[in-house]
């Protein structure tokens, strides 16, 4: 069992700060990577930031500059840090982790999802 628990999410002005973390629990290991997904009223679920066990990371094109993920491996956590936040950036946010799997495959799990809104 793998269990994944958000925080962070809230409503924000443009511009604004936001830090979304999300702590894993359960038969996690081993970690392939860790990262935030957002889905946007009418839109497809895409990929925010990822990272992985080694400390790789990627971003969309749109939040590069903006937005910085982290992890900590030993607390089992990810963060991710949001600033000068848009109205596009309006989504419900979700942690995903990726474990490995025999042979040579993984499983996606996923957190119930938390609501950023940014707006005046």
């Amino acid at each position: 069992q793998v269990q994944l628990m958000e925080s962070g999410g809230g409503l924000v002005q443009p511009g604004g700060s936001l830090r979304l973390s999300c702590a894993a629990s359960g038969s996690i290991f081993p970690i392939l990577s860790m990262g935030w997904y957002r889905q946007a009223p009418g839109k497809q679920r895409e990929l925010v930031a990822g990272i992985t066990s080694g400390g790789s990371t990627n971003y969309a094109d749109s939040v590069k500059g903006r937005f910085t993920i982290s992890r900590d491996n030993a607390k089992n956590t990810v963060d991710l840090q949001m600033i000068s936040l848009k109205p596009e950036d309006t989504a419900v946010y979700y942690c995903n982790l990726r474990r490995r799997t025999n042979p040579g495959g993984s499983n996606n799990y996923w957190g119930q999802g938390t609501q950023v809104t940014v707006s005046s």
